[in-house]
């Protein structure tokens, strides 16, 4: 890390563009959570935002995030933001207290089966793939009404919210706009959407939450070389 970054002088920064963009758009900066996206970070990283009060963190990897938050877990809230295999759903289920990527019917037979097993129930939220890109993750626009009651009336899901990535290089707005529509129709509150690029705009289409990481933990350095 860059001897002049300074984590938490970020976070500071960031909370207070989360406040002025939710002021502006006449909301309560309380009604928008800050995820700090702490995913490939180094400890050293993680921790003065840890110190700094940040108690909220995204993982994009199962395996990932249970090695560097096992042990260190307790009073924070732990979000899976990344793809969920359905062979990583009993751990899944046991480490994380909100799951962002439900995204298919397969994965949430597999997630009723295993919060019916352990007795636990993570939040839940369906990731919806905004802009239909074949690479990523996420349910159609066009079927995430009938995705939404089939969970909801076949495996018994509370489903909180939803979330998007829109694709890199598009204007974010007409995303955030469409997901917002799609939550409004189902009458979900929870919205999680924009990154450290577009979390102001996110929040003015109605954001609840948004996941920053390079912005707080400053650019990733890349792996030393041969």
């Amino acid at each position: 890390m860059s001897p002049s970054f300074d984590p938490a002088a970020a976070r500071a920064d960031v909370l207070a563009r989360i406040e002025r963009a939710a002021r502006a758009a006449g909301r309560s900066p309380a009604d928008v959570t800050l995820v700090a996206v702490s995913k490939q970070q180094p400890w050293e990283r993680i921790e003065p935002i840890l110190a700094a009060g940040q108690r909220v963190f995204g993982e994009n990897r199962v395996q990932e995030a249970m090695g560097r938050w096992e042990g260190r877990a307790e009073g924070l809230e732990l979000r899976l933001i990344g793809p969920l295999q359905t062979n990583k759903a009993r751990e899944a289920v046991a480490f994380f207290d909100v799951i962002e990527t439900l995204d298919r019917e397969k994965l949430a037979r597999v997630l009723a089966d295993e919060m019916a097993r352990q007795g636990r129930t993570p939040r839940l939220y369906v990731q919806v793939n905004t802009g239909e890109e074949p690479q990523k993750a996420g349910v159609a626009p066009a079927e995430a009404d009938a995705f939404i009651e089939t969970c909801r009336k076949t495996y018994g899901f509370a489903i909180e919210g939803l979330m998007c990535i829109p694709p890199a290089g598009e204007p974010p707005g007409p995303h955030f706009a469409l997901l917002a529509k799609i939550a409004d129709g189902n009458g979900l509150a929870g919205l999680s959407m924009g990154m450290s690029d577009d979390f102001e705009t996110a929040i003015r289409f109605g954001a609840t939450s948004v996941r920053v990481g390079s912005a707080l933990f400053g650019a990733r350095e890349a792996p030393p070389g041969p």
